[in-house]
């Protein structure tokens, strides 16, 4: 055994779920989502301007709907308006601690429903974040995959978009800090801790055998140390499933 063992960034019972979970997922959608090159930020993969109207927002929508498999014809989509609620919290001088929902999924008149926060539009990241997310319940509740009432299906939501290769989104958006003239605020988004989207990026370069993947250089700082971390963890322990 070496001195210095490398260790694993999550506690025994969140990798053990991650671990399981990513297997299941892959036995689930199968190994050709794996081979597919991970989405990144990039124009390549979100080509043309981004203003952030509503037919801008419908066009992410669509184009992350062939990255999930998903058919946009089957969707119903909402786009919530602009309350000007961030408005107002820089006018009082209040600095945004929060969690918000950024979008929802629900099934309406036999359809799924995904409905996105306008406000999302000023979070590029963020937006790709939610509406993968919203997607993934299509996935697996639209697609009876899961029950509706299983314990972990937002978390394991999250982790679909990791399988899918849209993890790099989903990290960066799960926490924000931010600073502007009215002082530091930060934000929330997604189930997962950045320690737990570091491991289970690991666990996904791991199953595609990347030791050091190139796209790791879009990650910010706190995921992308735990995904080193977590692969390096893997090199000594690999999953048994």
């Amino acid at each position: 055994m070496a001195l210095f063992s490398p260790k694993c960034p999550v506690g025994p019972d969140e990798r053990a779920w991650i671990e399981e979970s990513m297997a299941w997922l892959a036995a689930e959608f199968g190994r050709a989502v794996l081979d597919r090159a991970p989405v990144l930020p990039t124009g390549e993969y979100f080509p043309g301007p981004f203003r952030g109207s509503e037919e801008d927002i419908r066009g992410v929508i669509a184009q992350i709907c062939g990255y999930l498999d998903v058919a946009p014809n089957r969707l119903t989509i909402e786009i919530q308006p602009d309350d000007g609620e961030d408005a107002m919290v820089a006018d009082l001088r209040l600095a945004r601690r929060s969690r918000y929902a950024a979008g929802h999924y629900r099934r309406e008149n036999g359809r799924p429903v995904i409905a996105v926060d306008q406000r999302q539009a000023a979070r590029p990241v963020a937006l790709v974040a939610t509406v993968a997310h919203e997607l993934g319940h299509v996935r697996l509740l639209d697609e009876q995959r899961i029950p509706a009432d299983r314990h972990d299906h937002e978390p394991l939501t999250d982790l679909l978009t990791v399988h899918f290769g849209l993890g790099i989104f989903t990290a960066n958006s799960a926490f924000n800090y931010s600073q502007d003239k009215q002082g530091w605020s930060y934000t929330r988004l997604g189930y997962l801790s950045e320690r737990m989207f570091g491991y289970a990026l690991a666990c996904y370069a791991h199953r595609r055998g990347e030791a050091k993947p190139a796209w790791a250089r879009h990650l910010t700082t706190n995921p992308r140390a735990y995904l080193k971390q977590g692969l390096r963890y893997l090199d000594r322990n690999p999953p048994s499933a």
